[in-house]
């Protein structure tokens, strides 16, 4: 899963602040990208062909043209439910 921080099985940390770009694509489905920060000037952390289900975390959403982006607001993780389907989970640090 690129760059993305295993948290066991099917689940990976996203940062804080991350903004995830979901592309819809012709064939219905979807392409996402994930950056750590929407300010910072790096490559992506992850990207992916899948549906982004739902996002169960403190976020804003922006709707585009050719899909949408996730702002995440809080510490969060993607976890796979099936192999093209994901959601977006808030998440606890391990010691809180």
């Amino acid at each position: 899963m690129n760059k993305l921080a295993p948290l066991g099985d099917d689940r990976w940390q996203l940062a804080p602040h991350a903004h995830v770009i979901v592309h819809e694509t012709e064939d219905g489905g979807e392409f996402l990208t994930i950056y750590d920060c929407g300010a910072a000037q790096k490559p992506p952390s992850a990207q992916l062909i899948g549906n982004l289900v739902r996002v169960d975390a403190a976020h804003e959403l922006l709707r585009q043209p050719t899909g949408y982006i996730a702002k995440l607001r809080e510490d969060a993780m993607l976890v796979r439910q099936d192999d093209d389907h994901f959601v977006i989970r808030a998440h606890e640090p391990e010691g809180v």
